[in-house]
C-alpha cells in the first residue's frame, strides 16, 4: 500500500536535505540507492504509525532541525577512570586532533568513508543488510534514512580479544548541528569486544549501528547518552547473533526533550544470548522511548529485556517491545519486564509488551509494571532516622539496579551508579 503524500513528501525532503556521498565503490552506492527507495516509498514516520503511536516523530524529521543549546558541565566524562580507546566526534564530524590513534590490538578499525570507497571489503556483506532485513515486518524510516546518507562513523572488525574497550565520544557544541553518523561491527569467531558511547551527540543526533556477532564471539555495548536537555536523538542498533554467541547493551539516559532507543536483533544459530537493558531518568518536557524487537530464529536462545524509568514533573516514558518465536525456533528462552516509577502524578509510561510465538517448546514472559514509590518501604527508612528526601533517592537507585546488574563489567556498572546517584542529589536539591 502506498504511503500518503504527506509523509512521501517529508521522505523525500530529508533526502534532499543531505547529500549523496560521493566517490564510493559501486557496490555501497547501490545500497544507499535502495535505502534510499525504501525511505521515499514508504515515507518518513508518522504518530500514525502503529509502532509510533505514543511518540511524535516530528522533532526527528522537521527541516531544518530545531536548535538546541549545547551547557558544559563540570563534572568528569563517562568512564573517565576506564583504560580506553578514545574515537571523538564533535557534532557527528570525527575529530582525529581529539582522538586516540585508532590502532588496537585484536581489532581493526577504520573510517566509514574509506571503507565504503574499497571495492573489496568486509563490510561489503554487512553495510546496509541488517537494517534492510530489520524494516520487515516493522517500518524503520529514520535507519533507512541514516543508511542512504551517513558518512561519519567508522567500521570495526574484532578478530580476536580487544585489548581494552573501543570509546565513541560524542561531543555537542554547535546549536544548529543536525547529525548522522553510521557504525558498522563486526565480530569475527571467539572475538571479544567492548564498545561504549558517551555524550549526547549533537543538536538532532541520528545514529545508527550493525553488529555482526559470529560463533563463540561476545559483545557488550555501554551507552551514556548525555545531560544535554535540548537535545533530540533517534538510534537504531541491528544486531545478527551466530551459534553461541553472546550480545550485550546497556544504554543510561537522563534529560533529553527526546529520544528514541531503537534495538532489533535477529538470532541466526543456535545457543546465543542477547540481553538489552536500560535505566532512564527524566523530569519536565522530556521524552523517552525505548522499542525493541527481538526475533528467535534458531533453537535454544535466550532473550532478556530489562528496562526501568523515573519519571518526575510532566515527564513521559514508553516502552514497546516484542518477542518473536519462529517455527523451528524450539526450546528459546525469552523474558521481557518494563517498569516505570512516577514520582508525581503528572507524568506518564505507556507500555505495549509483546509476545508472538510459532513453536511449542518455548518458555517466554513479559511484564510491565508503574507505580510511585513503596510507602511501606520509605516510612521503614525514615523511621530509622534516614531523611526523607534521601531515603527516597535510596529507593529509585535500588529501583533502576536491576538494568544496570546487567552489565557485566563491574567497574563500567559501578560508574552508571555514581552517574545515577548525581542524578539523584541534583533533582533532591532542586
Amino acid at each position: 500500500m502506498a504511503a500518503p503524500a504527506l509523509r512521501t513528501g517529508a521522505a523525500a525532503a530529508l533526502l534532499d536535505a543531505w547529500p549523496t556521498p560521493a566517490g564510493e565503490a559501486g557496490w555501497a552506492q547501490a545500497v544507499r540507492a535502495r535505502a534510499a527507495r525504501r525511505l521515499a516509498e514508504r515515507g518518513a514516520p508518522s504518530r500514525r504509525d502503529e509502532y509510533w503511536r505514543f511518540t511524535d516523530p516530528t522533532a526527528l524529521t522537521a527541516l531544518p532541525a530545531t536548535a538546541a543549546a549545547a551547557p558544559q558541565f563540570d563534572e568528569a566524562p563517562v568512564f573517565d577512570a576506564a583504560d580506553r580507546l578514545r574515537l571523538v566526534f564533535v557534532d557527528g564530524v570525527f575529530a582525529p586532533e581529539l582522538s586516540d590513534p585508532p590502532e588496537l590490538a585484536g581489532v581493526e578499525i577504520q573510517p566509514l568513508a574509506a571503507a565504503l570507497r574499497s571495492d573489496i571489503h568486509w563490510a561489503r556483506e554487512l553495510f546496509g543488510a541488517l537494517e534492510a532485513r530489520g524494516q520487515e515486518p516493522v517500518d524503520r524510516p529514520l535507519a533507512a534514512l541514516n543508511t542512504a546518507r551517513a558518512s561519519e562513523g567508522f567500521a570495526i572488525r574484532a578478530t580476536g580479544r580487544a585489548a581494552r574497550p573501543v570509546n565513541f565520544v560524542y561531543l555537542h557544541r554547535s546549536e544548529t548541528s543536525d547529525a548522522l553518523v553510521r557504525h558498522i561491527v563486526r565480530l569475527d569467531a571467539g572475538a571479544d569486544l567492548t564498545l561504549l558511547e558517551t555524550g549526547p551527540g549533537a543538536a538532532r543526533f541520528n545514529k545508527a549501528m550493525e553488529v555482526d556477532v559470529a560463533e563463540g564471539a561476545a559483545f557488550h555495548h555501554v551507552r551514556a547518552q548525555g545531560r544535554d536537555h535540548e537535545r533530540r536523538a533517534a538510534t537504531a542498533i541491528f544486531a545478527r547473533l551466530g551459534r553461541a554467541s553472546r550480545f550485550r547493551s546497556f544504554t543510561l539516559t537522563a534529560n533529553g526533550r527526546l529520544t528514541r532507543n531503537e534495538c532489533v536483533i535477529e538470532f541466526a544459530g543456535p545457543d546465543a544470548s542477547a540481553h538489552v537493558a536500560g535505566a532512564c531518568v527524566g523530569d519536565g518536557d522530556f521524552h523517552h522511548d525505548d522499542t525493541v524487537f527481538v526475533t528467535h530464529g534458531a533453537e535454544r536462545c535466550e532473550s532478556r529485556q530489562v528496562f526501568k524509568k523515573v519519571l518526575k514533573a510532566g515527564a513521559v516514558g514508553v516502552f514497546q517491545g516484542k518477542i518473536l518465536v519462529r517455527p523451528g525456533a524450539q526450546q528459546t528462552d525469552g523474558y521481557q519486564i518494563s517498569q516505570a516509577l512516577l514520582l508525581d502524578e503528572a507524568s506518564q509510561f505507556l507500555a505495549k509488551p509483546e509476545l508472538e510465538i510459532y513453536a511449542d517448546d518455548v518458555k517466554c514472559s513479559h511484564g510491565s509494571t508503574v507505580g510511585a514509590v513503596d510507602p511501606t518501604a520509605l516510612f521503614y527508612l525514615v523511621s530509622r532516622g534516614i531523611p526523607r528526601a534521601e531515603a527516597e533517592g535510596l529507593l529509585i537507585l535500588a529501583f533502576l539496579d536491576e538494568a544496570i546488574a546487567e552489565i557485566e563489567d563491574e567497574g563500567l556498572a559501578d560508574d552508571i551508579r555514581d552517574r545515577l546517584a548525581a542524578w539523584v542529589a541534583r533533582r533532591r536539591k532542586g
